[in-house]
């Protein structure tokens, strides 16, 4: 559970985006914040004349002596850390075929080793504390997938897969997670931030080019507020009873639930092949 006490919180990702508006919320409700980025200049206006509550730190998830370091500065400099949210992270174009071996491990180990780093750091102080949040930003793309985004999709698989057993381990320490799951935002996810493969294979121009070509159209133009989300965040964290999941925007809804029919259907479906693949029962 979210300590509501001045808590600390500590967000990954702070230049832009979800990190970024979160970090703005939170200081502005007179709360305490470690806000961290790549560039550390991109946090000058963050915590401008919130100098006596905000510490600003270089960090790169991928990097585990500056994920220790930076937990460790969080600790020293405010005693506690009340609220991690695991935000950094960015999304990858290409077909499976046309998939970048290099570029796919580079986003694995910020989207999910960055975040396993960052979530195993502070949790010893959690565990100390016997209170805490653990926030972990995952996307619609945890539950559904698209053309073009295959490897983005596993890395948030996975994120939700760590996350639902994190939970069910921490709960008794009397630390919550809660996986957030945005659709489109208007965040620089589809902008500036997103990558694509240079390898593109005309047989694939259908479907994962098209979808790339979609990806361009919309950024800018997305329903989702970030705003909006930073403050859905933080009202289902301080809940007496968070979520595990969070979905956020109306996009993101529907597709959950869309899953969950097709889903449905098929097992349905397939119930009596399912059933007869166990040893008969005498």
């Amino acid at each position: 559970m979210l300590n509501q006490d001045n808590p600390v919180w500590l967000i990954t990702g702070c230049s832009t985006g979800f990190g970024r508006e979160l970090a703005r919320l939170v200081l502005a409700r007179g709360w305490r914040a470690v806000v961290t980025a790549r560039n550390p200049a991109t946090l000058e206006e963050l915590v401008k004349g919130h100098e006596d509550r905000a510490l600003a730190l270089d960090l790169d998830v991928t990097q585990p002596r500056q994920v220790l370091a930076a937990v460790a500065h969080a600790k020293s400099h405010f005693g506690r850390i009340d609220a991690l949210v695991n935000n950094a992270g960015y999304g990858y174009l290409a077909a499976i075929e046309e998939g970048e071996d290099a570029a796919v491990r580079a986003m694995f180990e910020a989207n999910v080793f960055g975040l396993v780093e960052m979530t195993k750091a502070v949790l010893p102080i959690m565990r100390e504390q016997r209170s805490g949040i653990i926030i972990n930003l995952s996307s619609i793309g945890g539950l559904t997938s698209f053309g073009a985004t295959g490897y983005y999709h596993g890395t948030k698989y996975a994120v939700e897969g760590i996350s639902e057993s994190l939970a069910l381990e921490v709960k008794p320490l009397g630390i919550d997670v809660l996986i957030v799951e945005p659709g489109p935002f208007r965040t620089h996810w589809a902008g500036p931030s997103i990558k694509s493969s240079a390898t593109v294979i005309d047989d694939y121009d259908a479907t994962a080019g098209e979808r790339r070509r979609q990806t361009a159209a919309r950024s800018g133009n997305q329903a989702g507020d970030p705003v909006r989300a930073a403050e859905a965040i933080i009202q289902a964290a301080t809940s007496p009873k968070p979520p595990l999941r969070l979905l956020l925007g109306k996009q993101a809804l529907q597709l959950a639930r869309q899953k969950l029919e097709t889903l449905r259907a098929d097992f349905d479906a397939w119930e009596a092949v399912t059933v007869g693949a166990d040893f008969p029962q005498s």
